[in-house]
């Protein structure tokens, strides 16, 4: 007797209804579509990546942990040759592919991405181990202009508030600034501060000062104005003055200042306080190297950050051995989706997308429900039929349980030929095919 498999849900992989799925889909949809509106081109690169470059391009202590190595079942166990793995994200895959198509695309690159990338992390509100990013970034040689440090975050805003999430805040930085206050202050290490800055987040001032003089990484003194710095948070371009009234001076701090008052400046327009110049964001990825980006909703502050990004000086040169920088921004879909969808806030659609079901009566012609379904479809219409001769009120039961808002009834030799039934009014009206379209609908 073959032993029975028991179906279960796995933790950190969601799975939607369909009323759902039909929700993400549109979003997917919406995104795309804006990303093209700023001009940038969708590649699809493999989901597998080589272990080597996923590992040197993440997060240095951390990412091979993270990293689903593939290998087959065959060759599993501790002699499996480890050669490839599941990408962690879309940068990296992004980077290995304009390198290798190098000669074949214009520069500068604009690209979006939208796929899904798998983190074995532990699963809880908010993280995945399967999850959608949608990203875009913008590669060229030598220099990125700066152009692009402010159109990006005006992307990644307008795709929020038309998918309606809201509100919203953009936090920004510039990794020169941290790093150039750090050597100001002497720091040896100041790449191995900024991953351990970036855990503010989730342990607080406190908790990353405790780690700072637990491992005598700096002196307390030292500590206290790091923790200053990051206390810093402005809509407008007074970051500058408090910055510079902690009395620290470096060449890339005041680089960095310039970048971020370039990209505050070129984001003034944007009301409501929605952009915040924030001194606590440092971004543990290694590969950033300038304006850094996360995006919070202000509803949930504890929530993880549902965008982010920043700029990155070799990700993509290394590949080439030039120089090819970049800056880009990640939407964590399923981050989001999956809050909104807890809190109610996601109107669910119906359980299917079809739009018009024709029904299968004792005295339907099955020639002409082809005909009628394929004419409908031709016009544009979703539509479904009923798979065998069965009673009106079971169908009619099936339309309105997957909530399609239309049922097209062929009539018999005496009867008009053909009816449509509006299930949400309860109007019934006769129909042709070739001209019928309801207000408002399809036409």
């Amino acid at each position: 007797m073959q032993k029975r498999i028991k179906a279960r849900a796995l933790s950190g992989y969601p799975e939607w209804l369909p009323e759902a799925r039909l929700v993400e889909m549109k979003w997917l949809d919406l995104i795309r579509q804006t990303f093209e509106s700023y001009g940038y081109c969708s590649i699809d690169p493999r989901s597998v990546e080589e272990v080597e470059a996923l590992v040197s391009k993440g997060e240095s202590q951390d990412t091979d942990k993270e990293i689903y190595a593939i290998t087959r079942l065959a060759e599993r166990g501790a002699e499996a040759d480890l050669k490839f793995a599941l990408h962690f994200d879309l940068t990296v895959p992004m980077a290995r592919y304009v390198a290798q198509n190098y000669d074949s695309l214009v520069f500068p690159f604009k690209r979006y991405q939208i796929q899904r990338a798998w983190r074995g992390e532990r699963p809880q509100e908010g993280r995945f181990r399967e999850f959608y990013q949608c990203d875009i970034d913008v590669i060229d040689n030598d220099r990125v202009s700066m152009h692009f440090d402010a159109e990006m975050p005006r992307v990644i805003l307008e795709v929020l508030d038309k998918l309606g999430v809201s509100p919203v805040r953009l936090h920004v930085n510039n990794r020169k600034i941290l790093e150039g206050f750090y050597r100001g202050l002497g720091v040896e290490d100041p790449i191995g501060i900024i991953r351990i800055a970036d855990k503010l987040d989730k342990i607080g001032p406190d908790g990353v000062r405790s780690i700072l003089l637990k491992e005598n990484l700096v002196p307390e003194a030292t500590a206290d104005t790091l923790l200053s710095l990051a206390q810093i948070r402005t809509t407008d371009l007074g970051f500058v003055d408090a910055i510079r009234a902690l009395g620290v001076s470096h060449p890339l701090l005041e680089e960095g200042l310039s970048e971020l008052k370039t990209v505050v400046e070129g984001l003034s327009d944007i009301a409501g306080g929605r952009v915040v110049a924030d001194l606590s964001i440092a971004r543990g990825l290694d590969y950033y190297t300038g304006t850094v980006y996360e995006v919070k909703m202000t509803d949930y502050p504890s929530y993880p950050t549902i965008c982010s990004g920043g700029r990155y000086d070799n990700l993509v040169g290394n590949f080439l051995n030039r120089k090819l920088p970049g800056i880009g921004m990640s939407i964590g879909l399923t981050r989001i989706f999956s809050k909104l969808l807890a809190e109610g806030k996601i109107k669910l659609g119906p359980k299917t997308p079809t739009q018009v079901f024709i029904a299968y009566l004792p005295w339907t012609d099955p020639q002409k429900l082809k005909q009628t379904a394929q004419s409908l479809r031709s016009r544009g219409f979703n539509v479904e039929t009923h798979y065998e001769a069965g009673k009106l009120d079971s169908q009619l039961r099936y339309t309105s349980r997957k909530g399609i808002p239309y049922f097209w009834i062929i009539g018999g030799e005496t009867d008009p030929p053909h009816e449509v039934k509006n299930m949400t009014s309860g109007a019934q009206v006769p129909a042709d095919p070739a001209t019928w379209s309801p207000d408002g609908e399809v036409s």
